[in-house]
């Protein structure tokens, strides 16, 4: 059972495969903008949401363009996960969204 203090309370994990991007895909800091079968990858840690994608069944991961995101909370960082998958969706060269309130 988890205790507050909890190392292992403090972090968690959301991946979301297969969405296929909307004209002009996301921008990543590595590459520039990806778009096609995209997989999107959060980790929430220290506060903050860290946002990854790829080719979908392809091996390199590259940092969203403006992650991370601050998330003081799991809630939060599972929303920003969320919004990050519709973003994917929308296309337009997409960069992480932004937590709720800031």
């Amino acid at each position: 059972m988890e205790t507050p203090g909890d190392p292992r309370a403090s972090w968690a994990t959301w991946t979301t495969q297969s969405i296929i991007s909307g004209p002009g895909g996301v921008t990543t800091a590595e590459v520039g903008p990806i778009s096609g079968d995209l997989t999107v990858h959060t980790t929430w840690v220290d506060g903050e949401a860290r946002l990854t994608v790829q080719y979908t069944g392809a091996l390199d991961w590259y940092t969203v363009a403006g992650s991370p995101v601050p998330a003081a909370d799991e809630i939060t960082a599972r929303a920003i996960h969320q919004a990050m998958v519709n973003t994917v969706k929308t296309g337009r060269g997409a960069g992480a969204p932004q937590a709720p309130g800031i």
